[in-house]
């Protein structure tokens, strides 16, 4: 994942309980949510400009109210994705998966009415920039076993759980 080149983009660092999350946000909307282990994206520290960072406070809050169990959507967020119109359409079904339920890529695929696109849904899923925000965390396989994800499966595992959601205990 690449963050946008953009003049008003401003980062920030979160501590939660799955690690120290980074922030993007540009005047457009939230950009980029990190996961500890994505070391390899560069993160520059940037203030931004006051509608970025208004952008970045605001997910901020709503992130604490998540990890505090006081929140379970983030409807109330401007998303500034970048990505494909098929990987746009793909994040939009997951914004549509409530808090503690979860979706096969299956069920993602034919949301879409791409009903034989699961490969692709999945690749879609994979490069989700929002994660927690756009909960790719919620996918899981067709026979309830955990699948990749950008944060590690311990992580997604804790997500899952957190919500309420039984896991397989092997991970």
């Amino acid at each position: 994942m690449k963050l946008p080149d953009d003049e008003t983009l401003a980062t920030a660092t979160l501590e939660t309980p799955i690690g120290r999350l980074r922030l993007a946000a540009t005047d457009a909307g939230l950009a980029a949510v990190l996961f500890p282990n994505q070391k390899d994206v560069a993160f520059p520290k940037r203030d931004g400009s006051a509608k970025a960072r208004a952008q970045i406070d605001k997910t901020v809050k709503a992130l604490t109210r998540y990890f505090e169990g006081k929140q379970k959507d983030f409807s109330g967020l401007t998303l500034a994705a970048q990505g494909t119109d098929f990987q746009k359409r793909v994040w939009n079904a997951l914004t549509g998966i409530p808090f503690g339920q979860t979706r096969s890529y299956a069920d993602i695929a034919r949301a879409i009415g791409n009903p034989k696109g699961m490969r692709a849904v999945g690749l879609a899923n994979g490069k989700n920039p929002l994660p927690i925000i756009v909960p790719c965390h919620r996918v899981i396989g067709a026979d309830g076993s955990l699948t990749g994800f950008g944060g590690g499966l311990p992580t997604k595992k804790w997500l899952l759980e957190f919500e309420g959601i039984a896991t397989p205990s092997f991970v």
